[in-house]
């Protein structure tokens, strides 16, 4: 896992959408994604047709980022994260053990021909005001 602290592992955990940043060209694009996190991988697993916009971009240019927020108007409640790492299209064991987790947490994708992707974040960066206003916890990658 990294050694990734738990606070950061448990507030990516919590939830379930993403905004993910790519760009190709030096145009940049952002799109939402219900995504998974496999703590065990340090990926992040999502769904997207191979034609969209954000994938096409990606497989051009798989650094990408992307930012998970807590919604909340109270300034000390606010809590978020943001990342980059480098996006891939998942195959063989990846592709089943990261299938079997996205289907525990949306089942509505059995129905569908789904696409997964995945994530590996080299740089997470978490803002957590209940620690501190702007108190601010990293992870890099050790690669």
């Amino acid at each position: 896992m990294n050694n990734i602290e738990t606070r950061i592992i448990d507030f990516i955990s919590e939830h379930h959408i993403f905004t993910l940043a790519t760009s190709y060209n030096n145009q940049p694009y952002t799109s939402t994604c219900f995504y998974v996190y496999i703590a065990e991988l340090n990926m992040f697993v999502f769904t997207s047709d191979i034609t969209t916009k954000h994938i096409t971009d990606a497989i051009n240019q798989p650094f990408v980022a992307g930012a998970i927020a807590l919604e909340t108007s109270i300034i000390g409640k606010i809590r978020g994260i943001q990342f980059t790492g480098f996006i891939k299209k998942l195959e063989k064991k990846e592709l089943s053990e990261a299938k079997k987790a996205y289907i525990i947490r949306f089942p509505i994708a059995l129905l569908a021909k789904t696409t997964l992707w995945g994530i590996t974040p080299n740089y997470i960066k978490m803002t957590d005001n209940r620690l501190g206003f702007g108190k601010k916890i990293i992870w890099e990658s050790p690669n």
